[in-house]
């Protein structure tokens, strides 16, 4: 029973951080639009909200599916899959890294990490064979966390133009 309870309580914080991920990125679209730039900015809110939430994961202290680790990478599975496998990979510490606009030199290794990190989520899916990498960059891209993660999607038939 109190495993029952347990995996309720996961589902249901998994669905309000998808909830909040959604909110955030209808709010992004807003900012995004001309015009509006004097529109209060509820967006550093929601995504700095989003990106505790990833340190959350990073400290074990959300539940989630992880798939791969490594001592500077992290990668679980996506509570709002996009195709039968949907895994986002994150580097641990985001040293300025809160989207890929803003890599410098010194992430190089990182960035690197992260890809190669990609490819064995591929492995361990059974897609490395099809598989899609997708990075979301800024609000006109609808990243909703503003820490950088790449999205290995794959598992079904992926469709291009991708937008």
């Amino acid at each position: 029973m109190i495993s029952a309870q347990k995996s309720m309580a996961a589902f249901t914080s998994f669905s309000v951080l998808r909830d909040y991920a959604r909110a955030g990125r209808i709010v992004a679209r807003v900012r995004a639009s001309p015009g509006i730039s004097s529109y209060p900015s509820s967006i550093n809110f929601l995504t700095a909200n989003h990106s505790r939430r990833f340190d959350k994961i990073i400290a074990k202290e959300i539940p989630s599916t992880i798939v791969y680790e490594d001592d500077k990478v992290l990668a679980f599975k996506d509570i709002n899959p996009q195709a039968p496998v949907h895994v986002l990979v994150i580097p641990k510490f985001r040293d300025g890294l809160t989207q890929l606009g803003k890599a410098e030199p010194r992430h190089g290794e990182i960035l690197g990490q992260l890809l190669y990190a990609a490819k064995i989520v591929a492995e361990k899916g059974g897609i490395v064979d099809g598989f899609r990498v997708v990075i979301n960059n800024g609000p006109s891209a609808c990243q909703s966390v503003y820490h950088l993660h790449l999205h290995v999607l794959g598992g079904r038939q992926m469709n291009w133009p991708p937008g």
